[in-house]
């Protein structure tokens, strides 16, 4: 068996993502791409929220969002979606990203500099203007 460093492991990993860069989440969002979280919670709480993005910690992200999972959550309807995964810097996020795509979901990809880029572009709140997320506010308002 081969090995790999971690260092190709995540070159492999890139060298099949077409990841894009903070400022392209906007227009990702408006075309109906959803954003994910994968950072665990102590790191969110250490770094800050990432308003309207699907919150999936790295240990359940592909049971969450293959669409043939029991487990699966409701936004992951089919192969199509554009999932873009957010880890702090966007090293974990190749990694996660290139695994869901091992899964056919062949639209994921992840942000160069993760939460960090997004934090410096100042565009942490880019989630909220998310379908999804206007969906859930709205369900919550109604409460």
């Amino acid at each position: 068996m081969t090995r790999l460093t971690i260092d190709q492991m995540l070159e492999n990993a890139r060298a099949r993502l077409k990841r894009i860069y903070a400022f392209e989440t906007p227009k990702a969002i408006d075309r109906g791409a959803i954003l994910v979280d994968i950072r665990p919670q102590a790191q969110r709480a250490r770094e800050g929220a990432l308003p309207g993005a699907l919150v999936i910690e790295r240990n359940v992200l592909e049971w969450r969002l293959d669409p043939s999972s029991s487990a699966r959550l409701a936004l992951a309807t089919d192969h199509e979606v554009e999932w873009i995964v957010v880890c702090s810097e966007g090293y974990t996020s190749s990694l996660a990203a290139a695994a869901l795509q091992e899964l056919g979901l062949h639209r994921a990809t992840d942000v160069i500099g993760g939460y960090q880029a997004l934090k410096a572009a100042g565009l942490l709140a880019v989630g909220v203007r998310a379908p999804h997320f206007a969906r859930e506010v709205e369900a919550l308002a109604t409460l």
